[in-house]
């Protein structure tokens, strides 16, 4: 099965007639997906994080972490869920980025710290020698396809890592590149943590038909090109100025209680998380979390209570 871009992003989106987005993926991309990109390396390295992009990924239902696995991409590396470990895991790690020099694609999570030559982040040790995260950023950066900063921490103020204090000097992956005159593409899918959809969509994309469209910010705009308030079903209440009060007050607009909906763009209100139960606004707020910015420029989270 061939897909076109525009029928790929259809899919992805939800816009296709009959589609509702809790089905995603639509198991005729995932048949595209297995067809056009098998076996594809995918390089996953961890840096200042609480690793809870991972275990977003792990939670991809359309379609499984199994099908993703084992009939999508070939995960070569991936310090949370791989069966080796140590200078094995590492040497197989730098194989597998030599022998596919510019096809592989790189996933960075978590931030890069700079501090004290990048030694507040140590990845691993080869023939007696301790690897930073910075290191193996840049050298694997250098020679990949394409990287994928996922989540806040990789992404453009490197997240909660990057926010004031920032001993550590935590920094993103596009910073990083940009100081070291790296140029290989790099894609932000913010979020702490992005939806696995995100996730696994923008690899698919970068599979089947390369590097997804990006707004200024870096981001696909298959996912991030709609704004949460302009979409959110409280947005009547906004309009008629009925402001919640409190959380457990169901009708009313969050905004006073320190939703951050109107700064955000997400496709977060019509995909919705956990298998499409539920998402932020309904239970609490948006914090804003895939923007330039977060967690700084977005606190205090919660206001007015």
């Amino acid at each position: 099965m061939s897909l076109t871009r525009r029928e790929f992003v259809k899919l992805c989106t939800g816009t296709v007639a009959g589609l509702g987005i809790s089905q995603m993926f639509h198991p005729a991309l995932v048949r595209a997906m297995e067809e056009a990109a098998k076996k594809t390396p995918v390089i996953w390295v961890q840096g200042q994080g609480c690793t809870g992009c991972s275990v977003s990924l792990l939670n991809t239902v359309h379609p499984s972490i199994k099908e993703v696995l084992l009939n999508i991409i070939s995960l070569e590396f991936h310090p949370t869920i791989m069966g080796s470990e140590g200078e094995m895991a590492l040497e197989h790690m730098y194989e597998v980025a030599e022998k596919f020099a510019g096809k592989f694609f790189l996933a960075v999570e978590g931030a890069i710290p700079k501090a004290a030559n990048g030694k507040y982040c140590i990845v691993g040790e080869m023939h007696h020698r301790e690897i930073t995260m910075l290191e193996l950023t840049e050298e694997l950066g250098q020679k990949a396809a394409a990287v994928l900063a996922l989540g806040a921490c990789a992404c453009f103020d490197a997240g909660i890592p990057g926010a004031e204090g920032n001993l550590t000097q935590a920094s993103s992956v596009q910073t990083i590149f940009d100081e070291k005159g790296i140029k290989t593409p790099v894609v932000n899918i913010p979020g702490c943590p992005p939806h696995p959809d995100w996730m696994v969509g923008t690899i698919a994309h970068a599979l089947m038909h390369g590097i997804p469209e990006l707004d200024d910010n870096g981001r696909p705009t298959m996912f991030y090109g709609e704004n949460i308030h302009e979409n959110c079903p409280y947005l009547k209440y906004a309009d008629d100025g009925v402001m919640c009060e409190t959380f457990t007050q169901k009708e009313g607009c969050r905004m006073e209680l320190g939703c951050k909906g109107p700064n955000a763009n997400a496709d977060c209100f019509k995909r919705k998380w956990n298998n499409g139960i539920n998402w932020c606004v309904e239970n609490a707020i948006c914090i804003g979390c895939v923007e330039p910015g977060f967690p700084d420029e977005m606190s205090p989270f919660y206001e007015g209570m």
